[in-house]
């Protein structure tokens, strides 16, 4: 889960993703990935993950978010565990609210604050909409990334799908050779 502010993005890099929305998040959403990720995947470890949450701080600009947990007791959302999260986009002033679990973020709570939830794969299509080569771009480098074991841009884009990311895999497919 990540917020996307509204405010233009600050980086130099015109041509990269970076430049087409800022990515913020917080200790506790940090928290809620690596304790649901070590419940459905007994094969990793939380220092695994440690190291994933460093490199995510490390390299994403002004990605955590800070005092926005005065505005919590305030909000209401259907799971009440999820107001940190709607705190938080308030704070940053986020437009979109990037989840899987979009059922406990309803439109009209949401729109109160001028936010909207959308789903990942709804996110990254829009990404694909705005920038073609800029999203082929970071796919690519993904990819590249992922070296134990290394992927065919096949496997890549099998992965996003079981991710349930179906139009984001429509999308480049035509585009494979570039990812």
């Amino acid at each position: 889960m990540c917020l996307v502010p509204r405010t233009a993005p600050r980086f130099a890099n015109a041509t990269g993703i970076d430049n087409l929305f800022r990515a913020q998040w917080t200790d506790q959403i940090h928290e809620e990935w690596i304790r649901s990720l070590l419940e459905k995947r007994p094969d990793l470890t939380r220092e695994q993950l440690e190291k994933t949450r460093a490199l995510m701080n490390l390299h994403v600009r002004d990605c955590l978010v800070t005092g926005y947990e005065d505005l919590i007791d305030g909000l209401t959302l259907p799971d009440p565990d999820d107001r940190h999260v709607l705190a938080a986009a308030i704070k940053t002033k986020a437009s979109v609210i990037v989840t899987f679990n979009l059922e406990d973020f309803p439109y009209n709570q949401l729109m109160k604050y001028g936010l909207e939830a959308q789903h990942p794969d709804e996110f990254i299509v829009h990404l694909f909409d705005l920038n073609t080569a800029a999203v082929c771009l970071a796919a690519k480098q993904q990819r590249a990334a992922l070296r134990h074991p290394p992927m065919s841009s096949f496997e890549f884009l099998s992965t996003l799908a079981n991710q349930h990311l179906s139009e984001t895999v429509r999308r480049p497919h035509r585009f494979r050779d570039l990812i």
